[in-house]
């Protein structure tokens, strides 16, 4: 019994990769996109004062802050990457944890496809840009980490409550099963 859960639980960790991997070549595809359409060339309005596509190497975060510090964000992303495999190894392999898988999941993509620009060329392509107000260029791993960040906040507002959360702990709340409400037992995925 204990060998078959854990195939399972192998088998559900690749499935949620496999995933990742999906939106992380999707991300690196529009990337290069953006370098074959957008690098050296007038941006491209979207929507004329409000959208636009434009080519931007991002060697920091957000408004290029901390520009050319990328030691410091080569160990931030490897750091964080480790702290999203750990909470998705504790999440139960509930129905109930789904959601929190899968924001992971997201998550973890958009690390990694920013962080592999960072490993490949020292800096990130950005392409998408608010005209309208004064916003980061950004791309498409910065929309997951962004979209799971909201979904983050509320899952874990107003969908977990706190003894569901204690699994993510060290230490705090063991890894056992939550009864699935429509059938009573414990559903694994």
């Amino acid at each position: 019994m204990e060998a078959n859960q854990t195939k399972k639980r192998f088998f559900t960790v690749f499935c949620y990769l496999l995933g990742a991997v999906l939106l992380v070549g999707f991300d690196q595809w529009t990337k290069s996109l953006a370098v074959a359409h957008l690098k050296g060339q007038e941006a491209y309005p979207i929507i004329k004062g409000v959208f636009e596509l434009s080519y931007l190497e991002n060697r920091g975060m957000a408004w290029g802050l901390l520009s050319g510090q990328r030691y410091i964000f080569l160990a931030g992303s490897v750091l964080i990457l480790f702290l999203i495999a750990y909470a998705f190894w504790r999440a139960p392999s509930t129905k109930r944890y789904l959601p929190a898988r899968l924001v992971l999941t997201v998550l973890f993509a958009g690390a990694i496809g920013n962080l592999v620009d960072r490993l490949a060329q020292g800096y990130v392509v950005d392409f998408f840009s608010f005209t309208l107000i004064n916003f980061p260029v950004f791309n498409v791993a910065d929309c997951y980490v962004v979209a799971a960040g909201i979904a983050f906040v509320i899952f874990f507002l107003f969908y977990y409550k706190d003894e569901e959360l204690a699994v993510f702990l060290p230490g705090k709340g063991k890894k056992k099963s939550t009864p699935d409400k429509k059938s009573g037992e414990d559903a694994q995925i």
